[in-house]
């Protein structure tokens, strides 16, 4: 497992009867996490006196109920400030156990000494294209959400990394790669984090499990030829590290040669010190993987 475990403005309180207390900066949310099964006393002061609390419906969504939190706040990670907003299924702009991959980012194109291009697909509110960027590499955003892409903006001023070289693209990410194939393009490094699910800009259905092999062979024509690593996240139930792994050695390591690992990524639970699991990463590098985060 990789572990995210230099947050200050993020915890992972307690998790129990399929919900989890975390602190995010000085608010305190309660949200609903399927895998945390696991049935053990709640003794954190923050389950009775949480700033908001997300509820399922049983006829599918749900909704927050806020008590005393403010509608945006700020927390940092290292040099990266990020806006928090409470959104819709029980999202907050932010994935936390990503933070293990940000520093991954940074050492691999800080590493490098030459000018690296990123293309980051479905980049949502733009944590990892920050990363990149802090670290010195030209990026290309994409994300078919055009609210996505303004919240990622925000959140690269409030980094003082507004003025370095991003391409903000509002795009599906599909057409976006063919076209970037037809016109020759070729980046040296790629992170692609799919939904499970979607509806292209014709109403073309997405489900990742019927269609991440062919889109990670579309986005292998667009490596360069001296490429540094691709990143693939996941949080499909069902769609192993060992899974993801698979696809790029078939993909990648094939192609480029380079070794790839694959590894849960995860949460420490301050409550009781064990470790929560937060989705799938695999990486392909070049190089021999890092062992650590």
């Amino acid at each position: 497992m990789w572990v995210s475990d230099q947050w200050i403005d993020y915890e992972l309180l307690d998790c129990s009867r399929g919900e989890k207390l975390e602190r995010w900066g000085n608010q305190l949310l309660i949200r609903p996490d399927p895998q945390a099964i696991w049935d053990t006393p709640r003794t954190h002061s923050g389950w009775s006196n949480p700033s908001a609390r997300y509820y399922r419906s049983p006829s599918g969504g749900g909704r927050w109920e806020k008590y005393h939190v403010p509608a945006v706040w700020q927390i940092r990670y290292g040099k990266l400030t990020f806006q928090v907003k409470l959104m819709n299924f029980k999202h907050t702009g932010i994935f936390p156990e990503q933070a293990v991959n940000w520093d991954y980012i940074t050492r691999r194109i800080a590493a490098e000494k030459r000018q690296i291009n990123v293309l980051n697909l479905f980049a949502y509110t733009g944590a990892a294209t920050l990363a990149c960027a802090l670290a010195g590499a030209h990026v290309c955003h994409v994300d078919a959400a055009k609210g996505m892409v303004s919240w990622a903006k925000e959140n690269a001023a409030l980094s003082g990394l507004d003025n370095k070289p991003i391409r903000w693209i509002v795009d599906d990410c599909g057409k976006f790669v063919e076209r970037e194939i037809r016109r020759g393009v070729k980046y040296d490094a790629i992170i692609m984090d799919p939904p499970s699910y979607g509806r292209g800009p014709g109403g073309e259905k997405w489900k990742l499990e019927d269609n991440l092999y062919a889109f990670v062979e579309l986005c292998a024509r667009l490596l360069s030829d001296n490429p540094v690593f691709v990143i693939i996240n996941s949080y499909t139930t069902g769609l192993s590290p060992s899974v993801l792994c698979y696809i790029s050695e078939l993909v990648f390591t094939k192609r480029f040669g380079g070794t790839s690992q694959a590894r849960e990524l995860g949460l420490k639970v301050s409550e009781g010190g064990r470790y929560f699991p937060s989705g799938a990463t695999c990486r392909w590098s070049v190089l021999p993987v890092h062992q650590g985060g």
